[in-house]
């Protein structure tokens, strides 16, 4: 072993693999959107769900709902992978048996193109609703209940409520996790897509991590994976910097 100061430096190499190779575009392409319909999805899923909640009067209804939508999240995407195959079977699976029962033709969810995205972005939602709401449903808790009380003398109802004192109220909160968010938006998901997804939507699927994954500990290309790895770091920075800055500017809040 030379170490690090006397082994060969190769300067970009792997960076330059990573630019110039053909198939990258559309794996950084894929990685994206699916990132980005992820977070425009979650996000507001989960401050709608929280607000709901937060307007239920019985605690025992209330918290049997909250350890209901806890529970997906800690079911690993390859038992909720293999659940969700078997349910989006276009022969056994029960969502095509309940379309082909109406008459309709039974949908290839994880195995058409046209319908992968969405399917994952939905299946998403469904496993991380609950422990998204959660940060939610504490800033909510800390909002002052007097000025609840003040607004129902006023004649506000729940609607009313929701949007004029807690939804303001989660302003900061939702800045912040927004902010996050973007630093994930190279992610894509590693765990759900590698285990949902097959080489019939590479086109819509593959992305960057799952890429990575093949050339990586397939092939043994683990300097490659680094490269990767530095760049993703770097666009996630950048992103977080650009995302604070604008949130400071805008809507005067921010992370730091």
């Amino acid at each position: 072993m030379k170490g690090i100061w006397d082994s060969p430096w190769n300067n970009f190499k792997h960076f330059k693999k990573l630019f110039t190779n053909h198939y990258f575009p559309r794996v950084l392409g894929n990685t994206i959107k699916i990132s980005f319909l992820r977070l425009i999805t979650s996000i507001p899923s989960a401050v709608i769900f929280a607000l709901l909640l937060n307007e239920v009067r019985s605690m025992l209804f209330k918290r049997t709902v909250q350890t209901i939508s806890y529970l997906p999240y800690f079911i690993s995407w390859v038992v909720a992978g293999g659940i969700f195959t078997l349910m989006l079977s276009p022969q056994y699976g029960a969502i095509n048996s309940i379309i082909k029962f109406f008459g309709g033709e039974p949908i290839y969810f994880l195995g058409d193109p046209k319908y992968f995205v969405g399917t994952i972005i939905v299946t998403g939602i469904w496993k991380g609703l609950g422990w998204n709401s959660i940060i939610y449903i504490a800033a909510l808790s800390s909002v002052d209940q007097e000025l609840y009380e003040a607004a129902h003398i006023d004649g506000a109802n729940r609607f009313h409520r929701m949007i004029y004192i807690s939804l303001p109220s989660l302003a900061p909160t939702i800045v912040m996790l927004t902010t996050l968010g973007l630093a994930g938006i190279l992610s894509g998901g590693f765990d759900q897509i590698y285990n949902m997804y097959n080489s019939a939507v590479y086109e819509v699927g593959d992305i960057i991590d799952t890429y990575v994954f093949r050339q990586g500990f397939e092939r043994g290309e683990y300097a490659f994976n680094t490269a990767v790895g530095l760049f993703k770091s770097v666009v996630a920075f950048i992103l977080v910097m650009s995302a604070n800055f604008f949130s400071r500017r805008v809507v005067k809040y921010s992370m730091w």
